[in-house]
């Protein structure tokens, strides 16, 4: 079976395209929106802060260290790319659909 479009296997890991939705009343995955992974994350876009929180969501989320995941691209912006290392997209998906 082929993995969204949201998520790729790169070389010891995966790259999942984010879309952000700060300020909700509640973080969650919401789904697919537009070729990205929609996330909603209590945090508020400032300072960091939403980033911090993403990071450690997706940690939490894909059963790995803080450590092992990281903003790519989209650090100032809502479409994000992090990557996440010592997971595969298989491990991915299911742990990350709503």
């Amino acid at each position: 079976m082929e993995p969204p479009e949201w998520v790729e296997d790169v070389s010891g890991g995966v790259r999942i395209r984010i879309r952000l939705a700060p300020r909700a009343s509640r973080t969650a995955v919401l789904g697919a929106h537009g070729g990205a992974l929609k996330i909603a994350l209590t945090a508020p876009p400032v300072e960091g802060k939403a980033n911090k929180a993403l990071i450690a969501f997706l940690a939490k989320q894909l059963g790995v260290a803080k450590g092992a995941a990281r903003i790519v691209s989209g650090e100032l912006a809502r479409d994000k790319v992090v990557q996440v290392e010592g997971v595969s997209a298989a491990e991915a998906v299911p742990r990350l659909t709503p």
